[in-house]
Formats: structure tokens, C-alpha cells, sequence
């Protein structure tokens, strides 16, 4: 039993493989450089390329180039020795000394942070590029992003950890707004990866991907193998934060998707903290609370005696009125009693009338006469 966790998770085909391919590395390395005699020591990652190595991340190295082949030894060491050859001509392991304008690739792509195994997170934006400046020099963006490989790699320790995840994020991104120079370059650099970088992806998440970018990656799954395509997740956009954390802790997640995040829980936290309240200030709200309460049930009594008050006086006007009403009522039957006692004198003048129409009929007296 190995400490290389990954050493102890080879199989014995591998190991075999792993084996043999060590044995090789002096050819290798002549073929490389192309020299005749005894070849220089080279490191490849800060790993000493040497048959006779016991340094178990020596064999982790070279499983990947293994496994990139399906164990294929004859293309392997074939692989092994192009991709030696291609970084000695490209100047690949000392480009970490070189400088690139942050103001042009700086939001184009970079390291940040790890998942939650340790693996570095390298986060590429494939939307919204000043193209003319970020492929306007292919070369330049070509050598900007061996670097960003170059460093992502150099996180890897080979030990606890042997890969990376890959973010792609696509918004923003054109179908038809590419350059000729971007065609190009990005044609140059996915062939430079697969090369030379073999075994080095752990998951690629390919986030916010417009609707043709589905498209296209259904028509090129089949072409892709399938153990490549197992590592490939595509998030939708509502569960992008939720896809990327079960691999990456929240507070690894560069700020451009956790702003929104951020603020909806700070704001959060500040509602809650207003809402809080200390000791002192709870005893406070009770008395307030108790003192309103008094001075509502005092206001209640008050209006209750008003109203009773109101409803006595009330009540003694509308008897008042009523007895009014039944003296009123007992008065008047007796005028009315009264009337038929006039008209029962008016018959007493009538019966009189005649009796002195009578009397003007009869032929008056001497005395009467000379009273005339």
C-alpha cells in the first residue's frame, strides 16, 4: 500500500501500463530534443522525469497520459514525447514569468479558489469580449491562456489533488459575433489542451448557455467519448448557484454570481436585526403597551358613563314627552264633549224664530201704535 491515494487507486492494467512507460522515459526524452547522447534532466510540473524516480507522483503524471490513449503504451509515449517537445518550442515552463495586460485578459479568465476536494476552479467568459482587443493578437491570447492552464496545473500537488473543474460561462455570448482571429484562436488553443494537458479535467460546467450553445453541444455529444462527456454538466440559469455548490462552497464562488446572493442575504440579515430587539428594549415596548392598554380601558369607562348619562337624559325627555303627549290626549275629548251641548242650544233659537214671526203677522195694538 502507497500514501499516493491515487497511486492506490490504479488498476493492475495501469499499473503495468505506468510501469513500462517509466522505463521509457530516456527515449522519450531524446526524442523530445532530439539529441544522441545521455538527455538532460527535465522536470515536467516540477517532476523529474526519471526511470529510476521513487517519487510516486512521477506514476500519477504519467497514468494520465496513459489513460488520455486507453492505455495504449505506443501512443502514449508518443503523446508524452510531442507534448515535451511542443513546451521546449513554445517556452511553456517559463511562461509564468510573462505579463499580460489584466485591463484586457483579466475578465476573460482566471483561478480563483477551490472546490470543496481541494481542486482549483478556473473560470473562462466566453460573452461580452472587446474581441478586437482579446484576439485582435492571436498569439498573445494563446500564450495568456497556456499561462492561465500553466497556472491552474501548478495547484495541483499530485498527491490530494491531481485535477481541476473548469467553468465556462457563455453569457452574453454571440453565435455569429465571432472573428475570424477568435475562430482561430480558439480552434489553436482547444488542440493545445488536448494534447498537452491530458486527464487534467475533473468536472467543466458550462453556465448561462444560450439557447443555440444547447444546440450545438447536442449535435457534438456523439462525436465526444463518453467519458468525457460524464464529466460535462450544463446549469440552467435559475439553479446555477445551486448546480455549482454542490461541488464548490458558496463562499468560493467568485462575487459575479454571488453579488445578487449577497444582497438578498444581507438584506435578510438586516431585516432581521431590526426586528430584534435587546432586553431593555422589550421590558420598554411592555409598558408602553401596558400604559396604552390602561389609558384605552380609562377612555372605555369614560364613554360608558357618557353614554348611559346621555341615554338617562334621554330617556326622562321621552318620558316627559310622553306624559305631555297623554295630558294633551285627555283634554281634547272634553272640548269635543262640549260641542254637542252648543249645538244642542242652537234647536232652543230655532224654536224661537217662529213664535216671533208669528207675532208680526197680528194687527198691532193703540198702544203699540203710538209707540211707533
Amino acid at each position: 500500500m502507497t500514501q499516493n491515494k491515487f497511486v492506490n487507486d490504479f488498476t493492475k492494467e495501469e499499473t503495468d501500463a505506468v510501469t513500462k512507460l517509466k522505463a521509457s522515459l530516456p527515449d522519450i526524452l531524446k526524442t523530445a530534443f532530439k539529441s544522441e547522447g545521455e538527455p538532460e534532466p527535465y522536470k515536467l510540473w516540477d517532476i523529474a522525469l526519471d526511470k529510476d524516480s521513487t517519487d510516486e507522483r512521477l506514476d500519477v503524471l504519467l497514468v494520465k497520459f496513459l489513460r488520455a490513449r486507453e492505455l495504449d503504451l505506443e501512443a502514449a509515449t508518443k503523446m508524452l514525447s510531442d507534448s515535451i517537445a511542443w513546451r521546449r518550442e513554445f517556452k511553456a515552463d517559463t511562461i509564468l514569468d510573462e505579463e499580460f495586460d489584466e485591463a484586457i485578459f483579466g475578465s476573460v479568465g482566471y483561478i480563483h479558489e477551490h472546490d470543496k476536494e481541494g481542486r482549483p476552479v478556473c473560470y473562462n467568459f466566453y460573452g461580452d469580449l472587446d474581441q478586437e482587443k482579446v484576439f485582435g493578437d492571436p498569439e498573445k491570447f494563446i500564450r495568456w491562456r497556456v499561462q492561465l492552464m500553466e497556472k491552474g496545473v501548478k495547484l495541483v500537488d499530485f498527491v490530494n489533488v491531481d485535477s481541476m473543474i473548469q467553468v465556462h460561462d457563455y453569457k452574453g455570448a454571440s453565435m455569429f459575433g465571432r472573428t475570424a482571429n477568435a475562430k482561430a484562436a480558439t480552434k489553436d488553443i482547444i488542440k493545445i489542451m488536448q494534447d498537452n494537458y491530458p486527464e487534467f479535467l475533473a468536472t467543466k460546467y458550462f453556465v448561462n448557455v444560450p439557447w443555440w450553445g444547447s444546440k450545438i453541444f447536442k449535435l457534438v455529444r456523439p462525436l465526444l467519448p463518453e467519458a468525457t462527456v460524464k464529466k460535462f454538466i450544463v446549469c440552467s440559469n435559475d439553479e446555477l448557484i445551486d448546480t455549482l455548490s454542490e461541488k464548490i462552497p458558496v463562499e468560493n464562488l467568485p462575487a459575479v454570481y454571488t453579488a445578487s446572493s449577497s444582497s438578498e442575504s444581507q438584506r435578510a440579515t438586516t431585516t432581521t436585526s431590526a426586528a430584534a430587539a435587546t432586553p431593555k428594549e422589550e421590558e420598554s415596548k411592555v409598558q408602553e403597551e401596558q400604559s396604552k392598554e390602561a389609558d384605552t380601558r380609562a377612555a372605555d369607562k369614560k364613554e360608558d358613563a357618557e353614554v348611559s348619562t346621555s341615554a338617562k337624559n334621554e330617556a326622562a325627555a321621552e318620558e316627559e314627552k310622553t306624559t305631555s303627549k297623554s295630558a294633551n290626549d285627555e283634554e281634547e275629548p272634553t272640548k269635543k264633549e262640549e260641542e254637542p251641548t252648543k249645538k244642542e242650544e242652537e234647536p232652543t233659537k230655532k224654536e224661537e224664530e217662529p213664535i216671533s214671526k208669528k207675532a208680526e203677522k197680528q194687527p198691532a195694538t193703540a198702544s203699540e201704535s203710538n209707540d211707533a
